[in-house]
């Protein structure tokens, strides 16, 4: 015999709870901060688009891990640091190319997950609860400064090419550019991609950084909250948009089949990716800073991108009026790591190699709270009975 009764409501569970935690504030935070009605983010107290124009990636990073901007010495002191953390352990080294030949099409971002695991464990990484903030800063170094070496080696694994050993005497970016290709990059494009990297390295409690905040509030170690980012990062809602904001360039084809594509997009109700932000309401500044980067290259590719967004913010105007709805950090992302050489199935392992800096710096605010986050969820299923029925 069954029972049926409607679900009584728990008096400790919020009736109100957004879907998604939308504007829920979970926790407090001196990392930075995303001001999306103003087109506003920051890292700690500075401009992360002015951080951006004016320094380089190692400092950014120093920031984020020690709370102030380094001066001449102590940049450079971190850059080397930072370098010399670059080389595998030999045991991570000799797995990559199972690993690469295991993640197949999926590509260099799944098999990072289990690099990154090895990584830790070869590392000898432990739980951030049983240790002191000294190490879990150098887990945080050596694991964020290994993530580039993984990525290029796995990439290249994946297609028949030796991995190139990281160069100690390049920047961050630099180093990045020359262990894809093998060549050291035109200066031009290196900093085009660590001004990239700067602007991505956080950006408030996006899915992956609140997973990496999750995981490293049970006490885990530090590779096992970015392993969790990782798998975060790779939905396509989340950090995989960067080549599919191309793929709508391609798609359109030239300057007279703008109009119609997007309109027809556009009254279809389907979504035009590289454009909306979960939390700008306003210009993405992220976008803005990109949209200056790819105009030093200029070119045809770069033309045609201004005028699609022109384009597709005046037929919205039109179809939606009242919607504001401008280009996000991956439309413009796609074009610079373009014009930069970058092939389209690593933009998201790029973001990566940026959000790297920005998770492993929110697991070290967060292993200093011994509080585990653990929230509730609310029960709509069939009423429960009082017992359970008898089987006779």
């Amino acid at each position: 015999m069954s029972v049926t009764r409607s679900a009584p409501a728990r008096l400790d569970v919020p009736l109100d709870v957004p879907r998604g935690l939308a504007g829920v504030v979970v926790t407090d935070t001196e990392l930075g901060d995303v001001r999306g009605g103003e087109g506003f983010y920051h890292y700690r107290q500075y401009s992360a688009v002015d951080l951006a124009r004016g320094r380089g990636f190692e400092d950014v990073w120093y920031l984020l891990v020690h709370g102030e901007l380094p001066d001449g010495a102590r940049s450079t002191a971190f850059g080397r640091r930072t370098a010399g953390l670059r080389r595998l352990p030999d045991e991570v080294r000799g797995a990559l190319p199972a690993i690469a030949a295991a993640a197949g099409p999926s590509g260099p971002l799944a098999g990072m997950r289990t690099a990154l695991s090895l990584l830790g464990a070869a590392r000898g990484f432990r739980p951030v609860y049983d240790i002191d903030a000294d190490r879990r800063r150098a887990d945080a170094l050596a694991a964020a400064a290994a993530v580039p070496t993984l990525l290029t080696a796995l990439y290249r694994l994946g297609r028949g090419l030796e991995p190139v050993e990281p160069r100690e005497d390049l920047p961050y970016a630099a180093n990045y550019l020359y262990m894809l290709t093998g060549e050291e990059p035109e200066p031009e494009r290196a900093r085009a991609v660590e001004q990239y990297l700067i602007s991505t390295v956080d950006h408030g409690f996006n899915a992956s950084t609140f997973t990496a905040r999750v995981i490293a509030s049970t006490g885990a170690d530090l590779a096992a909250c970015l392993v969790g980012a990782v798998g975060a990062l790779s939905g396509p809602l989340h950090g995989g948009a960067p080549s599919r904001a191309l793929d709508t360039l391609d798609a359109i084809g030239a300057p007279d089949r703008i109009d119609p594509w997007i309109r027809a997009r556009v009254l279809a109700g389907e979504r035009i990716m590289g454009f909306g932000h979960a939390v700008y309401r306003t210009e993405d500044p992220r976008s803005r800073l990109l949209r200056e980067i790819a105009r030093r290259f200029g070119g045809p590719r770069v033309e045609f991108a201004v005028e699609v967004e022109r384009r597709v913010e005046a037929i919205l105007a039109e179809l939606k009026p009242g919607r504001e709805l401008h280009t996000n950090v991956e439309f413009y992302a796609g074009v610079v790591m373009e014009l930069c050489g970058l092939p389209r199935e690593m933009f998201t392992p790029t973001f990566a190699a940026a959000r790297v800096v920005g998770w492993s710096a929110n697991i070290l605010e967060q292993a200093e709270d011994p509080k585990i986050i653990r929230p509730l969820a609310r029960y709509v299923g069939p009423a429960a009975p009082v017992r359970v029925p008898d089987a006779r």
